[in-house]
């Protein structure tokens, strides 16, 4: 579950949103696995886990992902690159790359696709698309990924708490 409180995210469905991305980006195994998925880098299976110890930073790990033909730096619950890392470190005043903070950028990458209102509202279809290009699991964000079925997300989100309008 998110570590972040219902009020400071703006309520139950946008900390079951915050649910659903973890389950689209990791995989509820992954995330039964670590420290809920705010501790696992990216190229992470339930079979081999990457973990990572300490969230005094990002843990900065280039992997390179052959399969998919890309090297990322990608970690945490929410996949954040350590280039976003710095630049949200900055702008919200961040100390660490800890549970708090990673759901604080998260939500801050979902303000910034105007998809927080939606959020508020139920309307978890619409947000899904708007966060498209944040998350590469998202379905239709067009990074040659994973990704999941409206279905599969709603369903999750759903499992989450969250209340579909």
């Amino acid at each position: 579950m998110a570590r972040i409180s219902a009020q400071e995210a703006g309520g139950a469905n946008v900390l079951a949103f915050l649910d659903m991305l973890a389950v689209s980006e990791l995989g509820k195994d992954l995330l039964a696995l670590s420290d809920d998925g705010y501790n696992v880098v990216v190229g992470s299976t339930a079979k081999r886990p990457i973990l990572f110890a300490s969230y005094s930073d990002h843990p900065r790990r280039l992997i390179d992902l052959p399969s998919l033909g890309i090297k990322s730096t990608a970690a945490g619950r929410y996949q954040i690159l350590a280039r976003y890392f710095d630049h949200y470190k900055k702008q919200l005043g961040l100390s660490n790359f800890g549970p708090m903070n990673q759901d604080r950028i998260a939500l801050q990458l979902i303000r910034e696709c105007n998809a927080l209102d939606d959020l508020k509202r139920g309307k978890v279809a619409a947000a899904i698309s708007k966060c498209r290009s944040r998350w590469a699991s998202l379905p239709g964000a067009g990074y040659g990924q994973n990704e999941h079925s409206l279905e599969h997300l709603v369903a999750a989100y759903a499992a989450a708490g969250g209340k579909v309008a």
